[in-house]
């Protein structure tokens, strides 16, 4: 919803009427049929202006968004899509304001795109398409539903996904784009078979003709006066303009000049002039002329607040644990809070609109360490207790904050040494650097050619107990899939040692026992996806010291004997660690891992500090690493592999506490190292940290259930409350996350020239709207106008709106004749494995719901509120059958994503069938689905299972949104036979067993994305067989979707290009079929495939 959270309001300024005399971001304009007045959009409400310019008159003024204005023929009323109801619905209005009357109920987006005729508007939504559409049904193709200006029942008008339709004057002909696949829709300049098209629909006799050809974008035609000619929007020269042609011969003619930004929204009256929006302004244009800037002055209440104050009680998203357990610091909406383990009450260490991240507690307990992206650039802050005889941050009434980097280079998840001396932090993301506090000196641990960081917060490093080592992920050279842990000696000495070089992925390392030894997490023996992409994990031990590797191996009974033992006697000091407490290191002379001619060896030290720590009782003692065979000192922790979260281990070694999901979500589990028994502590946690404090009596748990605290003797567990005093300035939160997203592309796009973009440019080019943007929906589109500039895939931005009160739609997984017009639903086709047939009753094709729960369903009446929130419940159907008798059944319905789930597979086996036919059962059919590990193991299965025995295969990739599987498949369908198993000359059997070893094709189309354009590329360059179907936008890239502070606005940044060995990049760069053909619209609606027909063609012609 456009109005967020309300808390105790705390207005900084007041609401007032106020007039903007050149307000920005006014989108979606709409001239009325007789060309004096223009409907649009303005902070999340319908205006209406006089061509002329003037004051505005503000039409709908509902907290909820509205958006999208439609004129009615005789310019009377305004449709509009709102979500006030939860979901975007359409609404008719008077033309001068009033009470707006709802007209669609579906718990989809749907929104009006024109007026079929004055009684009736056209808008898109996807319910379902038509039970004939040979298409593939994705919740990305809309269908074109008409619903009269009273409301009622919808009817589906087309179930070819139109966009930005104009009906002719006699209702005859319909003009659009249309949309063949996925691609943000504000991304520009790009030039490939996604790009859209303008077409022209004869709805009498189902005709479609491709009006416009140019690879790149043509969008939003609007018919001309004369009926014979139109106006549309190209980026044919450049930034999207205005341009004219012909329906029949002739070229194209452009009318506007704009550069830099591009048209929107164009529209037409009935005497041709043209309305735009243009640099967030409206603009008219009458051709011929020149455009007309349309200078608006809005006058209306300020119903949007700069600041408002809450008190919230969740939210936290990390959590640090002060040493002395009595505090928790925390992040929420990214500000640092410190609270009582006990109590609720809460300090507020920072108040900013920019975003603070990666708390730490110094060792004292007296300053909290943490990265703020502050004018830009992420730098390390430390806020610190004043006066000395405050003990505890909560309870403070000072609190000091300085920065400490001032580099102006990224730099971020600080960390205290144990000794409280130094602070460890990454630069540019995998760079290792420490500050000495007290020299104020920076310098780098471990250069950051040594890792690869995809997301913020994938990097992990540890400091030793000594302060003297950290442990950190390592890559070295080309190991970006298979990481390791790193070994890196603290003083800048440039000494790495790969611990583990397991050729697995390995990560998270944690020192345990007084850094005698390390734990990890590793996927070596973990069951693996059977694609390329995800293990299952388990946690490691690896010994650096052998006494302490052979005391963790001693059962129950002999570690008490040894303990017994060694209480009898006390240990005198070794003239060893005597000498070692007088001199200090020299160099690798005293090296810890390294002897001689600096080899690895056991038994060398390091001192520590002469002066102890003051939180510290005892002093620390030096490290001794024994590396030599220390591969034969790694034990496997956890029982059975899973997907891991966090994990820690008790002080003894003697029990793992760790997060880990074996079904649905992750529970916090206890595994008793020398009893050999597992058991959960707390189920459903949800993931997060855990924080243990010293003595490993208890853990806190931060994770989407709140902060929780377990004791660890008993299992109990109890939140830790606590009442944050949060300000939220929704204006000055959008200009960060805008130039924290600027930013974020400017360091992370996959080639640092960001393919020739005049970012900056682009910076202040859109910046400038901010201060007229008060909701989600515009700001989400702002971004993506920016993002869209930089001509990638992968990239734009989505605003996910919540509603707590939205009841979706269920569905009872049938196909409804759209031509019946009587009372209740006729039923045209029960979808295989629906709720109605899923136990044996006598509904039939034919068949006529009546009623739904008792509810008639009346000739023309809207029946989607009678399954409104029924999704999983039982649902009574009163139904009537061809033979006109009357019973009722009861079934329990089911989602629309279920539905969407059934589809598919009925177009899946509606493919596999007509492949069959066509073949003779010759040749088979496979559609994969993503590129994942699940959508692999049913390609496998189907290829070397069900089309075990046919002479060829079809693999259809198309409509494939993308993963990582690109390989997996190419290996999969590559296989060579070379011998045979005969046992007394019987057939049983080929080598390779586990690969297709027969022709096979591959079928692509323009919505083939991501790894789904990498794997027929690869398969194409390896020449396995031949690509059917429509090119192939170059997409191959991985990309990163960073939540924002605001976590229902998410953006993508594609950050890692694929390159061939011709070096040039996969992105931007069309595959090409070898045979090239493509599915015509009227063909598709009647269930006509010709690229999979053409594909059978060709498979039979080698056999």
């Amino acid at each position: 919803m456009k109005k967020l959270l309300l808390g105790i309001s705390a207005y900084l300024l007041s609401v007032f009427a106020y007039a903007q005399e050149a307000p920005l971001w006014m989108r979606n304009s709409a001239i009325s049929p007789d060309g004096t007045t223009i409907a649009f959009c303005y902070k999340g409400d319908i205006f209406t202006v006089p061509v002329t310019g003037g004051r505005a008159l503000q039409i709908t003024s509902h907290p909820a968004y509205d958006t999208d204005p439609v004129w009615s023929p005789d310019g009377k009323q305004i449709a509009f899509a709102s979500d006030r109801m939860g979901s975007m619905d359409v609404y008719i209005v008077d033309k001068e304001g009033g009470a707006p009357t709802r007209l669609t109920t579906f718990s989809g987006t749907e929104k009006p795109v024109t007026f079929k005729d004055k009684n009736h508007i056209l808008f898109l939504s996807n319910i379902r398409p038509s039970a004939e559409d040979a298409q593939f049904p994705s919740g990305q193709f809309q269908q074109v539903y008409e619903v009269s200006v009273q409301g009622g029942r919808p009817k589906m008008c087309s179930s070819m996904p139109m966009e930005d339709i104009s009906v002719s004057a006699d209702g005859k002909q319909w003009l659009y784009h249309d949309k063949k696949g996925y691609e943000d829709p504000m991304r520009k300049h790009h030039t490939s078979s996604i790009t859209r098209d303008i077409w022209l629909y004869q709805p009498e006799t189902n005709a479609y003709q491709r009006l416009t050809t140019f690879k790149g974008e043509d969008r939003t035609p609007v018919w001309a006066p004369d009926g014979r000619s139109f106006y549309y929007l190209s980026e044919e020269k450049g930034s999207f303009n205005v341009y004219k042609r012909p329906l029949t011969g002739g070229s194209a003619v452009q009318l506007t000049h704009h550069t830099k930004n591009p048209v929107r929204s164009l529209t037409a009256s009935r005497n041709g002039l043209l309305c735009y929006n243009y640099d967030g302004e409206l603009y008219t244009l009458k051709e011929g002329g020149k455009p007309q800037k349309v200078e608006v002055r809005i006058v209306t209440d300020k119903t949007d607040r700069d600041v408002m104050t809450q008190i919230r009680q969740s939210g936290a998203t990390e959590i640090a644990l002060s040493p002395d357990a009595k505090e928790i610091a925390f992040v929420l909406h990214g500000d640092v809070y410190v609270t009582s383990t006990e109590y609720k009450t809460t300090k507020q260490v920072t108040n900013t609109p920019e975003q603070e991240r990666n708390i730490n507690f110094s060792p004292d307990g007296r300053s909290i360490v943490y990265a703020s992206e502050r004018d830009g650039v992420w730098q390390i802050y430390r806020s610190s207790l004043v006066k000395k005889e405050e003990k505890q941050f909560t309870y403070a009434t000072e609190l000091k904050e300085e920065k400490l980097i001032h580099s102006g280079i990224t730099s971020f998840q600080p960390q205290y040494s144990p000794d409280g001396k130094e602070i460890a932090f990454l630069e540019n993301r995998t760079s290792i650097r420490v500050l000495n506090l007290a020299k104020k000196s920076v310098r780098t641990v471990m250069d950051g050619k040594y890792e690869y960081s995809y997301s913020d917060g994938d990097q992990s490093f540890e400091w030793s107990p000594d302060s003297k080592w950290i442990l950190t992920n390592y890559i070295g050279v080309g190991g970006w899939n298979n990481k390791d842990i790193a070994l890196v000696n603290a003083s800048g000495n440039g000494e790495i040692h790969n611990l583990t070089e397991s050729g697995y992925s390995d990560r998270n390392a944690k020192w345990v026992l007084d850094g005698k030894a390390m734990i990890w997490e590793s996927d070596r023996a973990g069951f693996r996806s059977h694609g390329s992409w995800g293990a299952e994990s388990d946690i490691y031990i690896m010994f650096f010291d052998l006494e302490a590797y052979e005391r963790f191996r001693m059962s129950k009974e002999e570690l008490a004997l040894a303990d017994a033992e060694k209480a009898k006697t006390p240990e005198a000091p070794k003239k060893e660690e005597q000498k070692e407490k007088s001199e200090p290191a020299k160099d690798k002379k005293n090296n810890p891992a390294k002897g001689k001619g600096g080899k690895e060896r056991k038994g060398a030290t390091v001192t520590t500090d002469k002066k102890a720590p003051q939180a510290e009782k005892k002093e620390t003692k030096a490290l001794v690493f024994d590396l030599e065979n220390r591969e034969d000192r790694i034990v496997r922790l956890t029982v059975n592999s899973s997907r891991l979260g966090d994990a820690v281990l008790s002080l003894k070694g003697d029990k793992l506490y760790y997060l880990a999901a074996f079904e649905s979500g992750m529970d916090l589990w206890e595994h008793d190292l020398k009893e050999n028994r597992t058991k959960i502590v707390m189920k459903g946690v949800g993931g997060g940290q855990i924080c243990p404090d010293k003595r490993r009596e208890n853990i806190y748990l931060c994770s989407r259930m709140g902060i929780k605290k377990v004791t660890l003797a008993n299992g109990a567990t109890k939140p830790v409350s606590f009442e944050a005093v949060f300000t939220y300035q929704p204006y000055a939160e959008r200009e960060y996350i805008f130039n924290h997203v600027w930013q974020q592309v400017k360091d992370k796009f996959y080639v640092a020239d960001l393919q020739g973009t005049d970012w900056e440019g682009y910076r202040k080019t859109y910046s400038r709207f901010l201060p007229y943007i008060n909701n989600n929906y515009d700001f989400a589109e702002v971004l993506s106008e920016m993002l869209g500039e930089l001509n990638a895939s992968h990239t734009g931005a989505r605003y996910q709106a919540s509603s707590p009160s939205l009841l979706p739609t269920a569905s009872l997984g049938v196909f409804y004749d759209e031509e019946y017009t009587g009372d209740g639903l006729k039923i045209k086709e029960i979808i295989a494995k629906g709720p109605l047939t899923l136990k044996k009753n006598e509904v039939t094709a034919g068949c006529i719901i009546e009623r739904i729960d008792g509810q008639k369903i009346a000739k023309g009446t809207d029946y989607f509120p009678l399954l409104e929130g029924k999704s999983g419940r039982n649902v009574r159907l009163s139904v009537l059958s061809p033979a006109g008798k009357r019973f009722d059944v009861t079934v329990k319905a089911i989602s629309m994503a279920d539905e969407n789930g059934l589809l598919y597979k009925r177009w899946v086996k509606r493919c596999r069938d007509r492949v069959d036919k066509l073949s003779g059962g010759r040749v088979g059919y496979v559609h994969v689905k993503g590129m994942d590990s699940q959508s692999f193991r049913e390609v496998y299965s189907e290829l070397l299972g069900r089309c075990r025995n046919k002479e060829a295969v079809i693999v259809d990739t198309r409509h494939n949104g993308g993963g990582w599987l690109h390989d997996d498949l190419a290996t999969l369908l590559s296989g060579k036979e070379y011998q045979r198993f005969v046992p007394r000359g019987q057939y049983i059997g080929s080598d390779p067993f586990n690969k297709w070893l027969k022709s096979s094709c591959v079928l692509v189309c323009e919505d083939n994305y991501s790894n789904a354009h990498g794997f027929p590329w690869v398969y194409k360059e390896l020449k396995i067989g031949k690509l059917i179907g429509a090119p192939v936008p170059g997409t191959m890239t991985a990309v990163w979707w960073e939540p924002q502070i605001d976590p229902s606005i998410v953006f993508g940044i594609p950050e890692v290009g694929c390159m061939d060995m011709r070096g040039q990049y996969a992105e931007n760069h069309q595959l090409e079929p070898d045979i090239e053909v493509y599915n015509a619209p009227e063909e598709s609606l009647a269930g006509k495939d010709r690229q999979l027909e053409t594909a059978v063609q060709e498979m039979l012609k080698g056999l």
